[in-house]
């Protein structure tokens, strides 16, 4: 049957739909949610049938097009398909099986993930895809086979023999070390392309950050140029196709704030593997609002991601820090990003315990590799010397210097309600904060800490200053601050 193509000038961000009127599917015997192919000339395209009531939304005769299922069959308005229907694709069996709590071997992960990749599934398959996971687990085999099949179903990035790398798991408020661990290994001639996901339940991700420095948005051709130049990059991994399915998972991950295990070992060491690292560094933040709570905890991840390296032919380091409390004293994007150059330029106010631990990491880093004498000395040196600074400015100028940023216009300061010494800054409910003042989408909202663990304080004094680029995301954040305690002070 032919139809008329109407363009609706809607995206959805991913997958294919279209929409035709309720009479023409009833007489094609179709329903909402089915596949159907559509066939232009040359090509044709699977797409998720949508269905209109009214005639006025749809006519009859017509196919409503969104724009990705435009540009994909190269069509406009007013040129005639034909439509057929198709079953749903394998892999919603396979989602299903997963469902029941059936084992899934690579085969099966691989279509499910390849079938992501190129949004053949509805949103409501792919959280079925993440709650599947989620609640029954993955054994060794699936986590393994999960990440061959993530890497598999994007490219691949080769930049030598030896590439090194370095990921925090998350949970610390603040936490931006990997910004200063890359420049400092990289200003000593090693590579480390880092290549980072967005936030999914944090004020800010490392790629987050880095937005407010420099483009993080590179094509695989722009990567290899900043790389070739610098010997690094820091770049949001979903703006090439690396590892692809990652960000769509995500996306789906985020609204639920669900971070399962399995996926975020596989999303992690499928980074890893497709930028052809050999040698990673994994620090593992251990609090009670992290994703590793005790010693047993972080223990078993640092198992899991050994176990995962091994299989994928990369030599890993996984360490236990300290997460029971904020590093720095930027919370969001913009606000953590003044603490990186802070620190790379040797401010006397620049947040030490950041600094410190920055140090560690790629001390640690450097003597995975068997390359360096002293290698905690030589770490502090590049930092120290300004040797980091400079080699972070040419990552910046390589990647596209971003204007200057200024921090949000609404913002209001949180009081000690009683003197005494700061024993406990609770991670979550200072990422909470954040969250409802607009991080990471606003790039400039956030906390910024005065005070921190440890720290004595006088009645009346600023704790922490909430920022906003909205004045009802600020009002709202004040609810939040009342109906929480973020200071315990004793």
């Amino acid at each position: 049957m032919k139809f008329t193509v109407r363009d609706m000038d809607i995206a959805t961000g991913g997958i294919h739909i279209a929409i035709l009127n309720e009479h023409d599917a009833k007489l094609l015997d179709l329903h909402m949610g089915d596949r159907i192919i559509i066939k232009g000339h040359p090509r044709e395209l699977t797409c998720i049938l949508d269905v209109a009531k009214s005639h006025k939304a749809m006519p009859c005769g017509e196919i409503g097009l969104f724009e990705e299922a435009l540009a994909a069959l190269k069509l406009k308005q007013g040129d005639a398909v034909t439509i057929r229907f198709t079953g749903k694709p394998a892999s919603v069996e396979f989602i299903r099986e997963k469902l029941l709590g059936t084992p899934l071997p690579y085969r099966k992960f691989f279509e499910i993930i390849n079938d992501i990749t190129h949004d053949r599934l509805t949103d409501i398959e792919k959280t079925y895809f993440v709650a599947a996971c989620y609640t029954h687990g993955l054994s060794n085999k699936e986590i393994i086979d999960l990440t061959k099949a993530m890497v598999n179903t994007g490219d691949k990035l080769n930049f030598g023999k030896m590439v090194l790398d370095k990921h925090c798991i998350g949970g610390v408020a603040g936490n931006r070390t990997t910004m200063l661990v890359i420049p400092i290994i990289a200003s000593l001639g090693f590579t480390i392309p880092k290549t980072s996901s967005r936030a999914i339940t944090s004020p800010a991700g490392t790629a987050d950050t880095m937005e407010c420095l420099a483009n993080v948005e590179l094509n695989e051709k722009q990567i290899k140029a900043v790389v070739k130049k610098t010997g690094a990059c820091m770049v949001h991994g979903g703006a090439m196709s690396l590892a692809p399915a990652d960000d769509k998972i995500i996306d789906v991950e985020h609204p639920l704030s669900i971070d399962a295990e399995g996926q975020l070992l596989a999303s992690v060491m499928a980074k890893k593997y497709s930028v052809g690292s050999t040698h990673v560094l994994i620090d593992i933040p251990m609090g009670k609002s992290t994703k590793a709570k005790t010693p047993k905890e972080a223990a078993h991840l640092k198992e899991m991601f050994e176990m995962l390296g091994k299989h994928l032919g990369m030599k890993v380091k996984v360490i236990a820090s300290d997460g029971s409390h904020p590093i720095g004293y930027g919370i969001g994007p913009l606000l953590e990003a003044l603490d990186v150059m802070a620190v790379l330029e040797n401010k006397l106010d620049a947040p030490q315990e950041l600094k410190e631990k920055a140090i560690e990491m790629a001390g640690t880093l450097l003597e995975l590799t068997g390359k360096v004498k002293n290698p905690m000395q030589v770490a502090r040196h590049s930092l120290e010397s300004g040797q980091a600074l400079k080699k972070m400015n040419e990552i910046i100028d390589a990647q596209g210097r971003q204007k200057p940023m200024q921090k949000a216009k609404f913002h209001y300061q949180v009081f000690a309600p009683k003197s005494g010494k700061i024993i406990e800054v609770d991670n979550e409910t200072i990422a909470k904060i954040a969250r409802v003042a607009g991080c990471p989408t606003d790039k400039a909202a956030g906390l910024y800490l005065h005070k921190n663990v440890g720290s004595k304080v006088t009645k009346g004094e600023p704790l922490y200053t909430v920022y906003s680029q909205n004045k009802l995301k600020l009002d709202l954040t004040k609810v939040v601050t009342k109906e929480t305690n973020a200071y315990t002070i004793k």
